[in-house]
């Protein structure tokens, strides 16, 4: 003979309170049906400009003759106007980019490539091969920038904004 007794099972992700209920709700939102396709073209844009920055850096030493450490600090900067550009018209579906988000922006990525240093450097010192160790800090500094991104700089805005 059984009985219907109430099972407690433990609260989802995005139920519990603090930091991880703040992390389950971020990964529910990312993951709703609206923001799959911004997720993907989010991912697809940096893959492009990966490939546009380098372009940019052979042209700026090769052609111009600029040296590496100008080259690379002029691809960079390029490449992340052009970033930006392309998030907030492609990505974020947004038709007034502002001064003031891409400052933003730019605040972001110096917080995700330091979050990169920090981990490549730290991995490295821990023994792990260095670069193994850069893959890796890719990864994290590739978190950063995926939140900064959504739940920042281009967050849905609330009506009261």
């Amino acid at each position: 003979m059984s009985r219907n007794v109430p099972i407690d099972r433990p609260a989802a992700a995005h139920d519990r309170p603090g930091l991880p209920g703040r992390i389950g709700r971020g990964v529910s939102e990312l993951l709703e049906p609206g923001n799959r396709a911004r997720l993907l073209k989010w991912f697809g844009a940096g893959l492009v400009m990966m490939g546009i920055t380098t372009v940019f850096l052979f042209l700026f030493v090769d052609t111009l003759g600029l040296s590496v450490p100008v080259a690379t600090l002029l691809a960079a900067e390029a490449g992340t106007l052009l970033r930006f550009l392309i998030n907030d018209y492609w990505v974020f579906v947004r038709r007034n980019p502002t001064f003031r988000s891409c400052v933003h922006y730019h605040i972001a990525n110096a917080g995700a490539f330091a979050v990169w240093w920090v981990t490549a450097n730290l991995l490295t010192v821990l023994g792990m091969h260095y670069l193994v160790a850069g893959i890796a800090a890719v990864g994290c500094s590739t978190l950063v920038s995926l939140t900064t991104n959504f739940f920042w700089i281009w967050r849905k805005r609330r009506a009261n904004e």
